[in-house]
């Protein structure tokens, strides 16, 4: 690596963009961590944004490792601050803070060492390793420990300045616990493929006593903006349920309510940060019986950037997809789920497309959650001249419809752009775009359903039925089994 780096070190000298970036590509694939810290200080030092944020990012990944080998006493002062003062570095701040010492007692600047000590988080640590490990050594002064200890106390959790991993912290591994629901084992193994009617998944009795749901507790206080859930999903059925984070099971703060929505598969929620201990998920309605199902569990802190109106996302890209958990619930096709494969070249008069017959039934396509949503777009089949009119109906819970496009007086042909009013949907036609990957973005569920065509009847050859009816609610199935 450091003949590498000399070379970097010149072509940055000379001017050799091209030369520069491809050693940057050679030094991202060969990321190690006994080599990334020295690999961290060139890019700073020549301004490799790119080769900067792969380095932080895998130093992120690995910060207990990184900051407990021989390398990290190598960095330089700035790149250490910078290092350390990332909320994303994740370590206990007491090992930070003897990282922290060692790096001081071989660093020969140590007017700079001396102020290294303000990037470890003191508030952060318990008052045992304040007063045992952070005093004998004195390079805290008392009045900057007595400050950490008063601001723990008065300051609210919330309020406090986290070291935050983007990864999920409710795993076995991390000391996080099942508290309650049956068959708890199967929640946090990580395994979402492997389930079927019997196992694979953690469940709770659906009534209107109050039940309490599932209960985690994470290993540690966390702050998380984020779950994903795999709702059992190996029929069309659909759930409602509602989420709750504690930090005592006391005071429970509700950061998703999708009570009044149907939800199906996996599930991709976010909502503002809180520092969390507690979680409980309660699940209010199962389409086909009186149970509620979980198969996997993650809850994680995330930077990415998502907009939300009224607790529901506002996606960006289209959400009308298979790997969303998107799925065709009535028309006609050759293969399932042909309407949702993103495959907008590859069709004929024989497949490629879904249908149904005029005057009767739909196209219905349901999300796998809501979404709020202002546009959508979908192709009409067009390997002739012929035209459509239709119209487009959404929902939330198949019993309510509201229409949000209504071109049963206009010759449509195909690439159809459609704009409303921002709502909420999850249930909606040959490929369909939710948001329209244009200018705007998009939301769950709607139902398209053509009008009859002034001159032009639909005249493709018949094909198989694949998609099914929708869910409907069966109390008799005995309770428990999915």
């Amino acid at each position: 690596e450091d003949v590498i780096l000399d070379v970097l070190g010149l072509a940055h000298q000379y001017g050799f963009v091209d030369l520069e970036a491809s050693i940057s590509d050679y030094l991202r694939d060969i990321l190690q961590i006994r080599n990334v810290c020295i690999i961290y200080d060139a890019a700073r030092l020549y301004q490799l944004q790119f080769l900067t944020k792969v380095c932080c990012t895998f130093m992120d990944r690995h910060a207990l490792e990184i900051i407990h080998h021989d390398s990290f006493l190598q960095l330089s002062p700035y790149a250490v601050k910078e290092l350390l003062s990332r909320d994303s570095f994740y370590a206990q701040e007491v090992e930070i803070f003897r990282a922290v010492c060692q790096w001081v007692t071989a660093s020969p600047d140590l007017e700079s060492a001396s102020r290294m000590m303000s990037v470890v988080r003191l508030p952060l640590m318990s008052l045992s390793d304040l007063l045992t490990v952070v005093r004998p050594t004195e390079l805290v002064s008392p009045d900057t420990i007595l400050d950490a200890i008063q601001e723990q106390i008065q300051s609210r959790n919330s309020d406090l300045r986290y070291r935050v991993p983007e990864e999920n912290v409710a795993l076995a591994r991390h000391g996080t616990q099942v508290l309650q629901g049956e068959m708890r084992s199967a929640l946090l193994d990580g395994d979402s493929h492997n389930y079927d009617m019997e196992r694979g998944y953690t469940r709770h009795a659906i009534n209107e006593t109050g039940d309490h749901g599932v209960l985690i507790k994470l290993g540690t206080q966390a702050i998380i903006n984020h779950i994903k859930m795999l709702l059992w999903d190996r029929d069309l059925r659909s759930y409602s349920y509602y989420i709750e984070v504690s930090m005592d099971q006391k005071d429970w703060v509700r950061v998703i309510d999708h009570t009044r929505y149907f939800c199906r598969s996996w599930q991709y929620l976010y909502f503002p940060s809180r520092v969390v201990r507690y979680i409980r998920i309660v699940g209010t309605n199962n389409t086909v019986n009186k149970v509620f199902h979980i198969v996997s569990f993650e809850a994680m802190f995330t930077h990415k950037e998502v907009k939300l109106a009224k607790g529901l996302v506002v996606p960006k890209e289209n959400v009308a997809m298979i790997d969303k958990s998107a799925t065709v619930i009535e028309g006609v096709s050759r293969s399932r789920n042909a309407l949702l494969n993103g495959d907008t070249k590859n069709y004929d008069w024989d497949s490629g497309y879904t249908c149904h017959q005029l005057g009767s039934g739909a196209l219905l396509v349901q999300l796998g959650q809501p979404y709020m949503i202002h546009s959508m777009r979908l192709l009409l089949w067009d390997c002739d001249n012929r035209s459509y009119s239709y119209y487009v109906e959404v929902s939330l819970n198949m019993w309510d419809w509201e229409v949000v496009a209504d071109k049963t007086r206009e010759i449509c042909q195909s690439w159809q752009t459609l704009r409303f009013e921002p709502r909420p949907v999850v249930f909606h036609c040959v490929h369909l775009e939710c948001p329209a990957q244009c200018e705007d973005s998009a939301l769950p569920s709607v139902t398209i359903t053509p009008s009859p065509v002034p001159s032009c009847p639909l005249n493709l050859p018949a094909i198989e039925d694949t998609a099914s009816s929708p869910p409907v609610a069966k109390p008799e199935a005995e309770e428990g089994d999915p």
